[in-house]
């Protein structure tokens, strides 16, 4: 960095506000607010020590009311009218009208629950520089869809940071890898998931259904996975090193496997100030099962206002409590392509609920994958619309940047060529130069986690 440490801190203070402000501006005072009570409440959890287990109670309920008002609360409300309606009572609460979700509030609300959880813990020191504390809640690269960055790892680089060549080309390469994966994989596989979702339910063959599926499983890994890769990128070539957010999760060999792999910040963070506290799996088995349901109901309901991620999240759950049980030591003795073989089917077909609009669409195109529907007449001019050599190139290339295949034979390749290192960055400027023009030639696509 040129500046400054203390002028370097405002200027990326400054930046990340602008940025926020860009997209959201009518609940931009909402993220600010929320620093400045998470800095007080930090500082106050400190100093009144007698006290800090309520004035952290303060904290997360404060926090926890700006994201259960704004994301939860006509959700809250139409579930409570369908009961009202189902004992037969004539009143109804009204939806609130005009209620739209902040951008990235999911996110930054994590932040600054597990900076309090962890200044409670006496894990790390308050943060008596509001500059720096609103540094880190509101740092672009990962504001408005992570990863899930926890302040006791960043809290000495938002002190002392020292920018190396290195870190500007790992940086750079990290960036332009992110961005390829989100415009030339995620939206090419976000077309044809699209396309077949919204087609009806008469028109989908089983074949179609699975191709619509499979293009979303890819969608999601890329799109997401696509934006970690950006954030961490360009919070490298800032002089911050992030964690890791994804590690190749369909390569997993069971779902437990799967959630060590997958949005790998979002799991630990769930782990540590969850299910950790509520005993993990030091208690009785039944307590533990109980546990692990919990956690992944809230799992669930954190991606959205809906009935559908509840039950994606009660999905992993139910199978985690079975591996536990029983399950493991069954797959263990299994051979490695059953195991993957059972972990992707289940993975995909969580997807589904992740997807759909609602449970009815859910449900019935989970019977067209499973229930061999060839309705040839409906869809077969889809299929052929869509199985283009394009299709075939794409989910190739999306098949193998779904396993460390690619790094492993780059990495080997590097170690015995010094000389190819000066071809690789040829190379990552060419698809650099292929994704901006997918960027130009294609429709507005936003990244998928940026609703939550």
């Amino acid at each position: 960095m040129l500046l400054p440490k203390k002028l370097s801190n405002v200027f990326l203070l400054v930046m990340s506000l602008i940025f926020y402000a860009w997209g959201e501006r009518v609940y931009f005072g909402l993220m600010i607010l929320s620093t400045v009570l998470n800095f007080l409440l930090g500082i106050a959890i400190d100093k009144f020590r007698t006290k800090s287990k309520v004035i952290l109670a303060l904290g997360v309920l404060i926090n926890l009311s700006f994201l259960i008002y704004f994301k939860y609360a006509n959700f809250i409300i139409e579930n409570i009218n369908v009961l009202l309606k189902l004992f037969h009572f004539e009143y109804q609460t009204s939806i609130i009208q005009n209620l739209s979700l902040p951008i990235g509030i999911s996110f930054y609300t994590f932040h600054c629950l597990s900076y309090l959880i962890d200044v409670y813990r006496k894990n790390t020191l308050p943060q008596k520089n509001l500059i720096d504390l609103g540094l880190y809640i509101s740092f672009f690269p990962q504001l408005i869809a992570g990863p899930i960055v926890r302040y006791h790892n960043i809290e000495s680089q938002l002190k002392v940071r020292i920018v190396t060549k290195d870190d500007y080309l790992i940086g750079t390469e990290r960036f332009i890898i992110g961005l390829a994966k989100k415009l030339i994989l995620a939206n090419s596989f976000a077309y044809i998931a699209d396309y077949i979702f919204a087609l009806p339910n008469i028109q989908i063959s089983t074949m179609l259904a699975w191709i619509g599926i499979l293009s979303y499983s890819m969608q999601i890994y890329f799109d997401f996975s696509g934006y970690s890769d950006m954030a961490i990128g360009l919070a490298r070539i800032l002089g911050f090193q992030f964690l890791e957010n994804f590690n190749y999760p369909y390569i997993s060999k069971s779902i437990k496997e799967f959630w060590r792999r997958w949005h790998i910040s979002l799991s630990s963070w769930f782990r540590d100030y969850l299910y950790i506290p509520l005993g993990g799996s030091k208690v009785q088995k039944t307590r533990g099962y109980i546990n692990i349901l919990i956690v992944f109901f809230i799992t669930g309901l954190w991606h959205g206002a809906s009935w559908n991620f509840i039950i994606w999240g009660i999905f992993y759950g139910v199978f985690l409590i079975m591996e536990r049980a029983f399950l493991e030591k069954i797959l263990l003795k299994m051979p490695n392509v059953i195991t993957h073989f059972y972990t992707l089917i289940l993975t995909v077909t969580a997807w589904v609920f992740f997807r759909s609009t609602d449970l009815t669409q859910s449900l019935n195109f989970i019977k067209k994958m499973y229930i061999f529907d060839s309705n040839s007449t409906a869809s077969e001019s889809h299929i052929n619309y869509l199985l283009n050599y394009e299709f075939y190139i794409i989910f190739i290339l999306g098949v193998l940047f779904c396993t460390p295949i690619v790094k492993i034979i780059s990495e080997k390749i590097h170690n015995k060529v010094n000389s190819i290192t000066y071809a690789y960055y040829i190379f990552l400027f060419i698809i650099f130069i292929i994704s901006l023009t997918y960027l130009a030639a294609g429709t507005y696509n936003p990244f998928i986690y940026f609703r939550f």
